[in-house]
């Protein structure tokens, strides 16, 4: 019988094996997980029922919400010193934060595996010479979504350079991205784009905004440095294009998951958003744009700099955790090449070089997906993650009023970024940072 075996039959063979020596590793033990939720996060989570059966644990998922949610509900823990729960969802943005809640996981998971990431990924998982997080498929850096239709008709392409004084194409530029949003914004049955308008996330984007017109958030030693000419002409984007109708009134309050839907619901024109969107907005079962979506590399500001404020998930074990190999084999399983080949599947863009590979040689006959990848690809090429302090959360806190303030006209653009710039020179000093 075994000469007669397949391949497929002896990989099988070598599988039962393999996790029946798992399983009686960690059979019996219990994995307490806070977990990253929203739809493009999910699919992911079903192939944990696949690692119970093969080391005999099983995952009990005591928290599932967004990471600014977690983010506090983490700080929470640690003062309350209740952090014996196991494996958390993490965040190159978030991760410095928690410097003693996470187990250094090189002494856990093999350096073949290790070695299998991007390196560029492994370097900001590993903060004081300690492996914090192992990445899943979700490196984060956004690309420009669209409706085609629009540059499709002939009237409206008159119309829009009678007006801008310039043909109507898909936008390279911020400015061309604002004037194109105004134009097509028919409230409140359609607008021209939207944004994330609180907490790290509006931050994010006007960061980017500042490095693509030429500025910086911080100075090199942490000091603001976004009161700058820079600065004004980015938080003036935000504020024009709410002043105009152009976003949805309620933007002020938005965060991805009501980007993603409000893309998805066919009555937004542009829309910048990660590519674990990609597959959701293309899909007739989820979204009213398929068929018609178009996706670009991030657009330029006025220095000639792409935007491309990137960032990348991933799962950390926390140091109480009772039964670390059981978490930290977890972690592996969850970011492993099948793992990160079904996410990756759905547009995000993967954090293991074999899986990049497979990527790329599974978009070559689905017109869309290489569309996606190339806009992806060619954003994450100049991308920037977010300044090196352990007090970005914190400073963005503080910011995030002072933007929301400018643009509902609470404060001119001028009082809100000196108000935002002194609250965080205030937050280094106290700190110790200079």
């Amino acid at each position: 019988m075994t000469a007669r075996m397949t391949g497929a039959s002896l990989i099988a063979l070598m599988t039962v094996l393999a996790t029946g020596a798992l399983a009686a590793e960690f059979d019996g033990v219990s994995i307490d997980a806070k977990l990253i939720g929203g739809q493009q996060y999910e699919a992911l989570y079903a192939r944990i029922s696949e690692w119970e059966e093969m080391t005999g644990a099983t995952v009990n998922v005591i928290s599932k919400k967004n990471h600014f949610e977690l983010d506090k509900e983490f700080k929470s823990d640690i003062a309350a010193g209740t952090t014996d729960w196991c494996v958390g969802s993490n965040h190159s943005s978030f991760a410095s934060q928690y410097p003693s809640l996470y187990t250094d996981l090189s002494a856990l998971v093999p350096q073949e595996t290790v070695d299998g990431f991007v390196q560029a990924n492994i370097a900001a998982a590993t903060l004081g010479g300690r492996l914090v997080m192992l990445p899943r498929a979700q490196f984060d850096v956004s690309a420009l979504y669209y409706q085609k239709d629009l540059y499709e008709d002939a009237d409206r392409a008159a119309a829009f350079e009678e007006e801008y004084g310039y043909p109507l194409a898909v936008p390279e530029t911020w400015d061309q991205v604002k004037d194109q949003a105004i134009f097509f914004a028919d409230p409140p049955n359609f607008y021209g784009t939207q944004y994330a308008g609180k907490d790290e996330a509006i931050v994010g984007r006007f960061y980017e905004l500042v490095v693509a017109n030429g500025g910086a958030l911080f100075n090199d030693d942490f000091s603001p440095a976004f009161n700058s000419d820079a600065g004004r002409e980015s938080l003036q984007w935000f504020v024009d294009l709410y002043d105009s109708g152009a976003v949805p009134a309620g933007t002020t309050n938005y965060l991805w998951d009501d980007l993603g839907n409000g893309f998805a619901s066919g009555t937004i024109a542009l829309n910048l958003d990660w590519p674990g969107w990609a597959g959701f907005f293309n899909d007739a079962s989820s979204s009213k744009a398929a068929g018609n979506v178009g996706v670009a590399p991030a657009p330029k500001g006025s220095a000639g700099v792409r935007s491309g404020w990137s960032g990348f998930h991933g799962f950390s074990v926390t140091e109480d955790c009772a039964n670390k190999e059981a978490a930290a084999s977890l972690v592996d399983f969850l970011t492993n090449e099948e793992s990160q080949k079904l996410e990756s599947s759905a547009g995000p863009l993967p954090s293991r070089t074999a899986v990049w590979e497979w990527v790329a040689e599974e978009a070559k006959d689905d017109p869309y997906r290489a569309e996606v990848l190339a806009a992806f690809q060619e954003t994450a090429a100049t991308a920037f993650a977010v300044p090196p302090t352990e007090y970005w959360i914190e400073a963005t806190n503080l910011i995030y009023p002072e933007l929301q303030a400018a643009i509902l006209g609470d404060k001119t653009v001028d009082e809100a970024l000196s108000d935002a710039s002194d609250a965080v020179d205030d937050l280094m000093q106290e700190e110790g940072v200079y």
